[in-house]
């Protein structure tokens, strides 16, 4: 159903117990800013418990307007003499004002500046002239604080996203009807796998496309896993589906340190030799979006002395049909191989750790006694463009910094 701050908020205090609830709220509450009071509360969506997160501004909470399913429009404004308007450096100083430890601070302030770099793109303005409604900026600050701070108690070392149901149609803002998805949210889930689903409303805002896209590493079906705890937070509106986010929370199961699927994959081939370079990249960005696992393609010799393309495409079978599908429509084959396969992996875990240079990602690869560790290349990357040095350069950075912390 979607995901908004409030929803994942009041999920994630529920994986802990009622007097570690009552701890957590108390804390929020300590770092609130003025003014800004929060709550968890019992309630039901079509009949089935649920906590919800209140977040009250001077003892009102923000009011819902429209069909916004959840009441957490992200809105923007560029007039400062209309309304009282915040900046995202008075955000960072209200961020860095708070009574909480330095990472969940960066982490904070790194997705409100993932928010105000959607805004700009969304309203073609630079990011310094992006400004935030006082009332809603405060909810927001609050809904993106409480979740971070809830991240570093839980502290999990892999995060899966289900896909991200957007809701459709069009939602009543501050200043008109904007359509479903809103274009900042459309901007924040670029390259994550998201849908429409047949409820007409605004089922994932700003903020909640923001807090998923950052936390979560990959989307997929829930992997397998021993749960130790099960969290669901409801969002303000009711519907004919239960408006609720859930979030489990498990140790991984894996023989060995390994994860063996068995016959639970197929390999697809095929051989093309009319298509050019572009249309090849269009075609596996394409196939990676329908669900496959891996896409690569091998230069090959075809018959009448040709040159050609072998693409080899590995898929689940939950995924096969939209594969399948794809392959015919963004390729000039008219002909596939299906061949079932088994597949080892070792077993992933990625590690955040916080440099000079900002927060760098850490994947870890395990299973029959070996062990490797890598640098996220978004990270590097990042940090590579900040600082005008080499992806060489920045590698160099960070494991110096590691290595100085060891």
């Amino acid at each position: 159903m979607g995901a908004a701050g409030d929803m994942l908020a009041a999920a994630l205090i529920s994986l802990f117990d009622e007097d570690k609830q009552r701890e957590i709220i108390d804390k929020l509450n300590a770092i609130a800013p003025e003014g800004v009071t929060v709550a968890l509360e019992s309630t039901t969506r079509q009949g089935l418990a649920a906590n919800y997160f209140s977040v009250k501004i001077n003892g009102e909470e923000e009011l819902d307007v429209g069909n916004e399913s959840h009441g957490h429009e992200f809105n923007t404004h560029h007039d400062p003499h209309k309304h009282h308007h915040t900046s995202m450096a008075e955000i960072t100083d209200m961020i860095d004002a708070m009574d909480i430890p330095e990472n969940v601070k960066e982490d904070a302030k790194l997705i409100y500046a993932r928010l105000a770099e959607a805004e700009s793109a969304a309203h073609g303005v630079p990011v310094s002239e992006v400004h935030f409604h006082e009332v809603g900026m405060k909810d927001a600050v609050m809904d993106i604080v409480s979740v971070c701070f809830l991240m570093d108690l839980i502290r999990p070392d892999e995060v899966y996203g289900s896909p991200v149901c957007t809701g459709f149609g069009s939602v009543k803002c501050a200043h008109g009807y904007v359509s479903v998805p809103a274009p900042a949210t459309k901007y924040l889930l670029m390259n994550l796998p998201a849908y429409a689903g047949n409820i007409e409303g605004e089922m994932t805002t700003p903020t909640g496309a923001a807090l998923v896209s950052y936390f979560a590493f990959d989307f997929r079906e829930m992997p397998l896993m021993a749960t130790k705890a099960v969290g669901s937070g409801a969002g303000k509106k009711d519907f004919p589906k239960a408006n609720i986010l859930n979030v489990s929370l498990g140790d991984s199961v894996a023989e060995n340190s390994l994860i063996r699927s068995e016959s639970d994959e197929t390999e697809f081939q095929f051989n093309v030799d009319d298509m050019t370079g572009e249309e090849i990249g269009f075609a596996m960005d394409r196939l990676f979006a329908a669900g496959a696992l891996e896409v690569y393609t091998t230069p090959i010799g075809m018959k009448k002395s040709r040159p050609g393309t072998l693409f080899t495409i590995i898929v689940s079978k939950e995924k096969r049909e939209a594969v399948i599908k794809a392959i015919f429509k963004y390729t000039t084959t008219i002909g596939t191989r299906e061949i079932a396969i088994d597949r080892v992996t070792m077993r992933r875990e990625i590690e955040k750790i916080n440099t000079d240079f900002g927060p760098v990602r850490i994947k870890t690869s395990e299973g029959y006694g070996t062990k490797r560790s890598k640098l996220e290349y978004d990270d590097l990357s990042r940090i590579a463009i900040e600082n005008n040095i080499s992806l060489r350069d920045a590698t160099k950075l960070i494991n110096g910094e590691i290595k100085g912390d060891e």
